[in-house]
């Protein structure tokens, strides 16, 4: 009997053509059209279906079954005899069972010893098991026969390894009278097979839409095929393809029509035997057709591309972008101009959810929601995100960037309102940037008690005893992975919970609540009875529990039903007015088949598991589709992925290869010009470079020396700091501080070197070594941080003493020695403020030393008048501005570099210690600033940003609010 085969033609909207199909058969047997069963391959596929239904028959009707074979049930395929089967095994519980088998192999052969990678790597031995069952094979008598001779030696050990499929897996299903769920569905399509040869049904039967399938789909094909009252229908089948194509299909997998045959030959069906349905109101498009067909020609039918002639091509087009932003840009765009006619409808199609993710932000720009039919990874919705900051803080000790990123998330509220809690988070970054405490929170409440801030010491002491539930668990060796996750969600049920709903139940509110609190249940109760693990993992384990979940939304009221995003499989047997095939990048679109980690592709294909090639043909197959049914066909590839040249999808070229062979090419979209347009601006904006003139009045008469370097170099920061009063914030959880350090040193030497003769002591090292260490104490700093600074502050003191010890032997004791002495020095009206970090009072003189725990600067500066604090030090001493001791000629002025690395530290004189240059430098000091001070308390003179290119700050704190960028170039 010939068997009920039938395919609609290539250009035909695959299923609005069925829905007439099914109407039609209906009114010409006289049958109602609610009699029969419609098996279709995607649940999507089943719910456009029911809108095919509705535009056919132009009013409401009750519909036939329909189902996805993908998941099916017995309730839906009416079978009796599916109750009897054996339950599938949950995932969860499979996965977790795997891996306590992988974590007791204790590490033999590779293994994993941590419970994240060990469930990674279980997720992998599934992957491994479903395709082995889809195929239909035995790992346990065909993995033995692939291992090479001389690779046996090496791939024992991954047979060895996958012994855990082979052997402990199938005694574990055996003894729990479970299946896996691939084999589940394979009993299920089996018992319907066998139901329906026995008990054939009296009602119409149709299985539509499939272009490949497993050996028990084909089994299911065949059975359908075969009944009376039961239809085939082919998605994308190709009658007019050659025969040598044909024929050549079995060895080019990659083929969009190679499914198709596998199928066909695995019905027991010639090609010959499949019947050309009409369609109605299908398009005609011979030249689009006759293009993918002969782009798509295997290799043993080049030779017809010498016969094969192309026409002009309407309606397909291609958008080169400059990048995946740029090519974001150009697709919404693209998107928005099909809505501006009405009654058409557009989709991006694109498996690079990158890609989709950009699209839906540049249109909702345009004021457009899309309808995103993967949805969006569970692990980035907002309650999963909030319990992944959290389980990283805990991990750091709740350091000051995860702490902060934690109390920034918009549901974090503390028992408080979200905005109180957000204010306290900014208060709390304000203190860490002064500070850096470590970790913990003891650290946290000294460095705001401090501040004396009690109202956020008294918030951090309440965090704390908000988050005590999952700081207790962390505190331990080793816990079990069920009580972690517990302690994790109670702290952020906790960390939720607001003056208006205690209990944290915002936390799981919404659809993204709900979904995280559904998943993180199922996941819980497989937790049970894996080994204990150390509080560190707990990230890694809670993002490896989160795994690939993804959070699919219902339709919201905004969403514009006329533009959608699909992932390739979402998009099968679906028709838009304009198609947009997005992120045609090799590697992407088609995506690289894995084989996975076990096993090469050729043992694959000798251990009887499906070709991977394969499944780039299903991508080919609906390409082709998709291509050939819809009006308007978009094709977009960026020119850079990355940082890094793209090069475009093997589908891409080939399409472009075949026209310019013909001498022509693909028209190119305007949209990409849009794109580039769209954020330009209407002219070029050149600022100019700011020069600020306040008043008088407001202009500074007090300085500090430092400031005055600051005014030489840039004056713009002073105008910022003194008469704006902005003040810098230092960097978050900045390694170090070298101003911490140096108030460490200055502050040391002043308690331990007074006394003149204080190195002669025989413990002088040890007494200023123990004085940094107090004040390195006092600071409270990171663990790691207090004992690098430590050892450089030992080795500071050791080089200190002994110079100072080598001055006593060469010039005696000073008369005096005072150390971190303020000054000051007033002429006309202004007064200038300087600390010395040391004056020694000589009878020869005055010598003045500064501390530099960084680099000094050169004596060009010096003599050239770009660093004048030491000069201007001079000249305050030799004006008694340091008080009567330290009056005098100034004969010495010193650097003292102070390290503490692999050079402990250095001396060096100013000018080398001449006499004459040094008076030269102190008397242009004593000369010139006055000159300068006056000019800037001129109004007429301007704070310029960096007026002297040679003379920079080891900063540029104001660059940004000068807006340098706007001007530099142009300037």
């Amino acid at each position: 009997m010939t068997p009920n085969i039938a395919a609609f033609p290539l250009a035909a909207q695959f299923l609005p053509a069925l829905a007439h199909a099914w109407l039609d058969s209906a009114a010409a047997e006289g049958r109602d059209p609610a009699d029969g069963l419609l098996i279709l391959p995607t649940r999507r596929a089943a719910r456009a279906a029911a809108a095919g239904f509705l535009a056919a028959h132009g009013k409401p009707l009750i519909l036939p079954r329909i189902t996805a074979i993908g998941a099916p049930d017995e309730a839906s395929l009416g079978i009796a005899g599916g109750l009897d089967l054996p339950p599938a095994i949950p995932p969860e519980e499979r996965r977790a069972i795997l891996a306590r088998l992988i974590l007791g192999m204790a590490g033999r052969d590779g293994a994993p010893t941590r419970l994240a990678e060990a469930l990674t790597l279980a997720d992998d031995l599934a992957l491994l098991i479903d395709a082995a069952e889809q195929a239909e094979i035995d790992l346990a008598e065909t993995l033995p026969g692939i291992v090479a001779p001389d690779l046996a030696e090496h791939w024992q050990r991954t047979l060895d390894f996958l012994g855990i499929v082979t052997r402990a897996w199938p005694e574990i299903l055996a003894a729990r009278g479970a299946v896996d769920p691939a084999r589940r569905l394979r009993l299920l399509l089996d018992t319907q097979v066998t139901f329906w040869r026995d008990n054939p049904p009296a009602q119409q039967v149709w299985l539509a839409g499939i272009a490949a399938g497993s050996p028990a789909v084909a089994r299911l094909a065949r059975v359908v095929a075969g009944l009376d009252q039961g239809r085939v229908i082919l998605a994308g089948f190709d009658p007019d393809l050659s025969d040598a194509a044909w024929d050549a299909l079995d060895s080019s997998p990659t083929h969009p029509q190679a499914g198709l045959r596998r199928l066909l030959t695995a019905m027991g069906a010639r090609r010959e035997e499949v019947a050309s349905w009409p369609a109605k109101n299908a398009a005609s498009r011979p030249n689009r057709i006759a293009l993918l067909r002969r782009a798509f020609l295997p290799p043993a039918a080049l030779a017809e591309w010498q016969t094969q002639f192309v026409e002009l091509v309407e309606g397909m087009f291609r958008l080169d972008a400059a990048d995946e932003q740029d090519e974001a840009r150009a697709i919404a765009l693209a998107l928005r101009d099909a809505l501006e006619t009405p009654s058409r409808d557009a989709a991006l199609v694109t498996p690079d959810r990158g890609l989709a993710v950009r699209v839906s932000a540049e249109l909702a720009r345009l004021g457009i929601r899309a309808e995103d039919s993967a949805g969006e990874p569970l692990a980035e919705t907002p309650p999963a995100i909030l319990l992944r900051l959290l389980a990283t803080a805990q991990a750091a000790q709740y350091a000051p960037v995860p702490l902060l990123a934690l109390l920034k998330h918009p549901l974090a509220a503390a028992g408080r309102s979200p905005a109180v809690c957000r204010g306290f988070a900014r208060r709390l970054d304000i203190l860490l940037r002064k500070h850096l405490p470590g970790p913990g929170f003891s650290a946290l409440r000294y460095a705001a008690e401090a501040e004396k801030d009690a109202e956020l010491a008294a918030f951090i002491a309440a965090l704390q005893t908000l988050l005590r539930p999952l700081i207790d668990a962390g505190g331990v060796m080793t816990a079990s992975p069920a009580a972690l996750i517990g302690a994790l969600i109670e702290a952020a049920e906790a960390l939720t919970s607001t003056d208006e709903a205690p209990d944290g139940a915002k936390l799981w509110a919404g659809e993204a609540g709900s979904t995280l609190s559904d998943h993180l249940a199922r996941q819980l109760a497989s937790l049970d009875g894996l080994p204990d693990i150390a509080p560190s993992e707990l990230p890694a384990l809670f993002d490896t529990i989160l795994g690939n979940a993804r959070l699919r939304r219902t339709r919201a009221r905004d969403a514009n039903p006329r533009v959608a995003i699909w992932g390739i499989m979402e998009a099968r047997l679906q028709t838009v007015d304009t198609l947009i095939l997005g992120g045609m990048v090799e590697g992407v679109f088609p995506a690289e088949p894995d084989p996975g980690p076990w096993l090469s592709r050729p043992m694959r294909k000798a251990a009887g598991l499906p070709d991977d090639a394969g499944l780039i043909g299903e991508a080919a197959h609906d390409v082709t589709s998709l291509i050939a049914t819809c009006d308007t066909v978009i094709l977009s590839a960026p020119r850079r992925r990355g940082r890094a040249p793209a090069v475009p999808s093997r589908f891409l070229a080939r399409i472009e290869l075949v026209l310019r062979g013909a001498g022509r090419s693909l028209a190119r979209h305007p949209a990409a010009s849009w794109s580039a347009q769209l954020d330009q601006p209407a002219a070029r904006i050149i600022r100019p470079r700011p020069a600020p003139r306040p008043p008088a009045e407001v202009r500074p008469m007090r300085y500090s020396i430092s400031e005055i370097t600051t005014l030489l170099a840039d004056p713009y920061a002073i105008h910022a700091s003194r008469i704006m009063r902005l003040t810098p914030l230092n960097p978050l959880d900045a390694e170090t501080d070298t101003r911490l350090f140096g108030t460490i040193v200055h502050e040391g030497l002043r308690q331990a070197a007074t006394d003149p003769v204080w190195a002669a002591a025989p413990d002088a090292e040890q007494k200023l070594a123990a004085a940094f260490g107090r004040e390195l104490g006092k600071q409270r700093l990171r663990r790691a941080l207090e004992a690098f600074w430590r050892v450089r502050l030992e080795r500071i003191a050791g080089w200190i003493a002994a110079i100072e010890r080598d001055r006593l032997a060469a010039h005696g004791p000073a008369e005096t020695i005072a150390t971190e002495i303020p000054g000051c020095w007033e002429f006309d009206g202004f007064l200038l403020r300087g600390r010395a970090d040391r004056i020694e009072r000589r009878a020869d003189g005055i010598a003045i030393i500064d501390y530099k725990t960084g680099s000094p600067p050169d004596d060009r500066a010096i003599e050239t008048g770009g660093a004048p604090q030491l000069p201007l030090e001079a000249v305050i001493a030799e004006a008694g501005g340091f008080g009567a001791s330290c009056r005098g000629t100034v004969t010495e002025l010193v650097y003292w570099k102070l390290s503490g690395g692999a050079t402990e530290g250095e001396t060096r004189a100013i000018l080398k210690g001449d006499a004459d240059r040094l008076r030269a430098v102190i008397d242009a000091a004593r000369s010139e600033i006055p000159l300068l001070l006056a000019r800037y308390a001129d109004p007429a003179t301007p704070f310029l940003d960096a007026p002297h290119p040679g003379r920079q700050t080891h900063d540029r704190p104001f660059a940004g609010i000068s807006r340098r960028a706007e001007w530099e170039d142009s300037a």
